[in-house]
């Protein structure tokens, strides 16, 4: 995990707490700092949620917003149960760092 998400850990679980996140896992480039590009790499985080189909747009992008405020960057934010193409899936469950569970 990259020196960014660390130093901002104890934030980033606050905000799981506050927007309800079941679990929060990191995936993509910041799982090392070799790959990561401070100045212009983004931060993927693949999020589990069972939220109602009324609350879910509000905290979503709520939480897409407060991560992308807390790390100056663009945030992808990916539901796993949203996830079709299977390659992108096995590479997720292969290669992921969980930084929250409820």
């Amino acid at each position: 995990m990259v020196q960014l998400i660390e130093k901002k850990l104890d934030v980033l679980k606050q905000l799981c707490r506050q927007y309800r996140v079941h679990r929060l896992e990191l995936i993509g480039s910041a799982l090392s700092d070799q790959k990561f590009e401070p100045e212009n790499s983004d931060i993927d985080f693949l999020e589990f949620e069972q939220l109602n189909t009324g609350e879910y747009a509000d905290t979503y992008f709520g939480l897409l917003e407060a991560l992308e405020n807390l790390f100056c960057r663009h945030i992808d934010l990916v539901m796993k149960k949203a996830v079709k193409n299977r390659y992108f899936l096995e590479s997720v469950n292969n290669n992921h760092q969980m930084l929250y569970a409820a």
